[in-house]
């Protein structure tokens, strides 16, 4: 185990050279954002890099507080992950904030050799052994918003804005122009897809809110997600205006960019509905097996819905019951609940968006 150090030092360290570790996922990326502008302003002269997945790199890339990208591949060849170790080497970081921690990126983290090795509470695997700093009061229990706050707050921080810059740039601002341009408000947003089996909300159920929903309708998501969507489509042939279908058809710029015109997003708990929040777009945020206290978004705007079976928030991604318990969580949540959240989210609504 490394020599410790009291975390109260870190109001007082200076830092030239600092990398952030935080490979995924889309969600607790998104909620990492605002870390960026507090870095910039905490260490002004000093270089900020990033070790992120690579399909996540492109909604950093052009950060104005962010230096350098050092992309993972998590599905990697062995060679790969060596020489990524290798770069973080000879990067000579002084400061290192593992904000992942999984045993992979505690190794990421030792290797940088840095004498500033910062992680939190919830850290599993083994990777604690890698730091010299633990950021108190940041274990699983704590929002995630509020853990990874937690080192704004260690390097007294904690009245800095908490702004999420996703840069975009006039390619991005045309395309959404050609595709909103044409639409009539109020637009929603669904995304009804997630990476648990247990956050997906059925189909037919997003269909109906679809099909309640007067104004224009777009569907997003990956392109693993497009069977789906295209299902969704099909069950919501009595609108009188059709939806746009753009599953995997925009890159995570563009998604970014879509996220932030709309009036509002209804989403399973996922990493867009992350970035919609963000972005500061009101969300409907359907939380099954998730806590909406633990995962949801930071903010008064959105409207976070969860099932009431017994086992709610037990954070399986797949379910454990059979029989009539099998994804009951999915079952019990009704339209009716989301449908009322999105009439409330309307009735606030400001003056229309512009794209």
């Amino acid at each position: 185990m490394p020599f410790r150090i009291p975390c109260t030092r870190l109001l007082e360290i200076d830092a030239r050279r600092i990398c952030l570790i935080k490979p995924s996922a889309l969600g607790d990326v998104v909620q990492m954002l605002p870390l960026l502008g507090m870095l910039r302003q905490r260490f002004p002269t000093a270089t900020v890099s990033w070790v992120i997945r690579r399909d996540f790199a492109e909604l950093v890339t052009g950060h104005p507080d962010l230096t350098e990208i050092i992309p993972f591949h998590r599905k990697g060849s062995w060679n790969e992950f060596v020489n990524l170790l290798a770069t973080l080497r000879r990067r000579r970081f002084d400061l290192v904030c593992d904000l992942q921690g999984l045993f992979r990126t505690a190794v990421m983290t030792v290797a940088t050799g840095a004498n500033t090795r910062i992680g939190l509470e919830s850290s599993r695997e083994g990777a604690s052994l890698a730091y010299n700093c633990v950021v108190s009061d940041s274990s699983h229990s704590v929002p995630a918003h509020i853990r990874y706050w937690r080192l704004a707050e260690a390097l007294g921080m904690a009245d800095h804005p908490r702004l999420a810059v996703v840069p975009t740039t006039l390619a991005e601002r045309l395309w959404l122009v050609e595709r909103l341009s044409s639409l009539a408000r109020p637009i929603l947003a669904i995304h009804h897809s997630a990476g648990w089996e247990t956050k997906r909300w059925p189909v037919d159920k997003f269909a109906e809110i679809a099909r309640r929903f007067e104004g224009s309708v777009i569907i997003v998501g990956s392109a693993a997600d497009r069977a789906l969507a295209d299902r969704l489509i099909d069950a919501m042939q009595t609108r009188t205006q059709p939806a746009i279908n753009l599953a995997g058809q925009t890159t995570l710029k563009q998604l970014a960019a879509l996220l932030g015109a709309v009036d509002l997003v209804v989403s399973n708990d996922s990493g867009p509905m992350h970035l919609a929040a963000a972005l500061g777009t009101p969300v409907v945020g359907i939380f099954t097996c998730t806590s909406p206290n633990l995962s949801g978004p930071e903010g008064t705007k959105h409207e976070l819905i969860s099932t009431g079976v017994p086992c709610a928030a037990s954070y399986y991604k797949r379910c454990p019951h059979r029989g009539p318990a099998h994804l009951a969580c999915l079952a019990e949540l009704p339209v009716e609940r989301v449908w009322n959240a999105v009439m409330r989210i309307l009735a606030r609504r400001p003056a229309a968006k512009s794209a």
